[in-house]
């Protein structure tokens, strides 16, 4: 016996208007909606750029150490973040299945980022205690970050259901993220480091990091709260994706949409590329500030000029995407832009290893390296737009196969990879720091010995590009293009009308 329309995705059959609807958004929901990814942007920046430096070289913790506590953090991820995506799945309230979570997130989450920064000095005393710390806190403060980024990136994709309009709705969440990355780059670099504690060693001197973290803490409430009461009014709209299988959630429920989404060789294929992506992005991002720091030698200030590069290549990634997905579908866009974010990520160390640069501490390799940043952050930006519309584009498929609507779960993917590269990046950072590269604690810029530093550009030369290269090679299994889906649509609506 065939089921009756409304119950093959858990909403009922759409007007021609309705439909209208789901396929155009409004610029202030656009709006509204990216905001939110300010916040996780403040959130991972911290982590990217501070964490590891903190922990080793300010309060004494061997980079091991500190790559244990991540790896830690990596094992609930996994658990975490696919639970937390199937309970949003089935979660019913008059306030809809995704927004409170939004609104509950965020206070917890600044918390713990403020905590993370802030042990005790019992605990600092004590590599044991410290340890503990790090890893209780960076363990709750993934979890809580999860309660919101999935949720968030679950409604962009019922925003709409058009192809091409989700590519855009995801390019404001990844400029938006440029933003909340960009706030805490100027404001921590040009103020905090470069301004106010410069002559106290700026990123190695540890009360700057207190007004560093407040930063942070204030744009994590700010932006998440701003998504969560400026999309208010989508709820009814959101509420109508709900799943009606006649199931609450349970682990049994739990365990069967997990079976489910990965018997979808498209997914598999953007999770293992995902996986290999981790590899590069984790230790660039990590390793950033050694860099910058020991590396290159360069000034706070010099560092933040840095950012100009992600600014310009975000803003072109964010006005391309959605054309070359026009052009090229979505599957060679992702894989392009995999090996060109690789190969132009590591451009200027694999240069500097060679004695092709201007001398370190000069404004002219800070010009290089954001001439090479600009393509670098360009094809990083078409890239995570390119993955989160295909993860919509897979929500469909999966509707059509199993009646089942499982955003939640889809994305639960995303946030976990995008931990999981910040994760897996102090893994791979902290364990070279301590047994290849060698870098001691205390460390003073110019002052490193020369072969510690080759060791160093090795790490963020040819060794993590390798892992970007692979993913996008990876990436070329992902078979749904523009046609495909257009057919999962118009199946879709046939059987949401009863055809």
């Amino acid at each position: 016996m065939d089921k009756e329309p409304s119950s093959v995705s858990g909403r009922p059959a759409p007007s021609a208007k309705e439909g209208a609807t789901q396929s155009a958004v409004a610029l202030r929901t656009k709006i509204f909606f990216g905001a939110g990814a300010g916040g996780e942007a403040a959130s991972m920046w911290t982590f990217n750029a501070l964490l590891l430096i903190f922990y080793q070289q300010i309060l004494g913790l061997p980079a091991g150490m500190a790559s244990i506590a991540l790896g830690i953090a990596i094992l609930a991820d996994a658990v975490t973040d696919p639970l937390i995506g199937a309970i949003s799945d089935r979660f019913r309230s008059r306030f809809g299945r995704r927004h409170p979570f939004l609104f509950l997130a965020p206070a917890p989450l600044a918390l713990c980022v403020f905590l993370i920064f802030h042990p005790p000095e019992f605990v600092v005393d004590s590599q044991t205690l410290l340890f503990a710390w790090l890893c209780t806190f960076t363990v709750l403060q993934r979890t809580f970050q999860t309660f919101y980024v999935v949720p968030h990136l679950a409604m962009g994709a019922e925003l709409s259901t058009d192809y091409i309009e989700r590519t855009r709705i995801m390019s404001f969440n990844n400029l938006f993220t440029l933003y909340g990355g960009m706030s805490m780059h100027v404001m921590v670099w040009f103020v905090i480091f470069g301004y106010f504690f410069v002559d106290e060693g700026g990123q190695l001197h540890r009360p700057a990091y207190t007004w560093t973290i407040l930063l942070a803490c204030t744009i994590i409430l700010v932006s998440i709260f701003s998504c969560a009461w400026g999309t208010r009014d989508q709820i009814p709209r959101l509420l109508e994706n709900q799943i009606d299988d006649g199931k609450q959630f349970s682990f049994v429920s739990f365990y069967s949409d997990i079976w489910s989404v990965l018997q979808n060789r498209n997914y598999l294929y953007l999770l293992v590329g995902l996986f290999f992506l981790s590899l590069t992005i984790g230790t660039h991002e990590t390793l950033a500030i050694y860099m910058g720091t020991f590396f290159w030698e360069l000034s706070p200030t010099q560092i933040g000029w840095l950012i100009i590069g992600s600014i310009i290549g975000t803003h072109l990634g964010f006005f391309f995407a959605s054309r070359l997905h026009n052009r090229f579908d979505k599957r060679l866009t992702i894989s392009v832009s995999a090996i060109g974010l690789s190969v132009f990520w590591s451009m200027v160390v694999n240069l500097t290893l060679l004695g092709l640069v201007p001398a370190n501490s000069s404004w002219a390799l800070v010009g290089m390296i954001i001439f090479f940043s600009i393509f670098s952050s360009g094809f990083g930006a078409i890239l995570n737009i390119s993955v989160m519309s295909a993860l919509a584009d897979i929500a469909d498929q999966q509707e059509l196969d199993t009646g089942l609507r499982l955003e939640g779960i889809f994305y639960s993917a995303r946030a976990f990879f995008s931990k999981a590269m910040n994760a897996v990046g102090h893994v791979v950072a902290g364990y070279a720091l301590e047994y290849y590269v060698m870098l001691p604690s205390g460390s003073v810029p110019g002052e490193v010995a020369e072969d510690i530093i080759f060791r160093l550009g090795i790490v963020d030369g040819p060794l993590a590009m390798i892992g970007g290269i692979i993913a996008g090679f990876v990436y070329f299994g992902y078979r749904l293009d523009k046609s495909t889906h257009q057919r999962i649509r118009q199946l879709l609506e046939a059987r949401a009308n009863g055809a």
